[in-house]
């Protein structure tokens, strides 16, 4: 690999990333990188735990959600791995899905009929948070050299601080999205019913809590109906 040319790409790679309008559209951006970078890569995406399940993001092939599912289901996997761990070994491989895998013996079979034939997993980290992680896929057996994994490696690591920043700013942008909204709710609630501000956010949280909905899911019904 020509490392000055890896270089440039990568520093490029960078800035686009941090150019996305949206979590999802840097997600994909990460993903298609990987593709486009990684020396054997023919698909990608990103794992995640979302509310204790795993969540696959930004595939960029179906094999790529086919092969979380499986590892989801079975337990084991190197993505898997990856996606789960917060200590210890931040890269997870599999060169040749065709041979016995004594770490992963029921995943590496059934990946193998899925169409793959190696990968790699990468954990995606910041100093503040484990994030999830970025798997490489390729149909070939040995496609990944440790050239691929040191690209890898150097990809997840751009990829997992413009993801953290992503997420940050789709999570800013909710929390005053969710404001507006509440603020709407209350002005309904105090011009139908005649109450003060702190009595109309008084009935939105008592519906919320007596119902187990989200106070943003009330105050959306409320914007919709005019009346919880």
């Amino acid at each position: 690999m020509d490392w000055g040319r890896f270089a440039q790409q990568m520093a490029s790679m960078a800035r686009d990333l941090l150019a996305q309008d949206s979590l999802a559209a840097t997600l994909e951006r990460i993903t298609a990188s990987a593709t486009e970078l990684v020396d054997g890569c023919d698909a990608a995406g990103i794992l995640v735990l979302h509310d204790k399940r795993d969540e696959t993001l930004a595939p960029t092939h179906p094999m790529v959600t086919d092969s979380d599912r499986l590892q989801e289901r079975l337990g084991e996997g190197p993505c898997f791995d990856a996606a789960h761990s917060s200590h210890g070994e931040r890269v997870f491989r599999i060169s040749d899905l065709t041979s016995e895998q004594q770490r992963w013996p029921a995943y590496a079979p059934q990946a193998h009929k899925l169409g793959l034939g190696s990968m790699m997993g990468f954990l995606l980290f910041t100093e503040d948070e484990d994030l999830g992680a970025l798997n490489l896929y390729s149909r070939r057996p040995g496609a990944f050299t440790a050239t691929s994994e040191t690209a890898g490696v150097l990809l997840a690591s751009h990829a997992a601080v413009a993801f953290s920043a992503a997420r940050t700013h789709a999570q800013m942008e909710q929390a005053v999205a969710t404001r507006h909204i509440i603020g709407e709710a209350m002005g309904i609630l105090m011009d139908a019913r005649h109450l003060t501000e702190e009595q109309a956010f008084a009935v939105l949280r008592q519906y919320s809590q007596e119902h187990n909905i989200k106070l943003r899911e009330v105050a959306r019904r409320v914007c919709e109906s005019g009346t919880v």
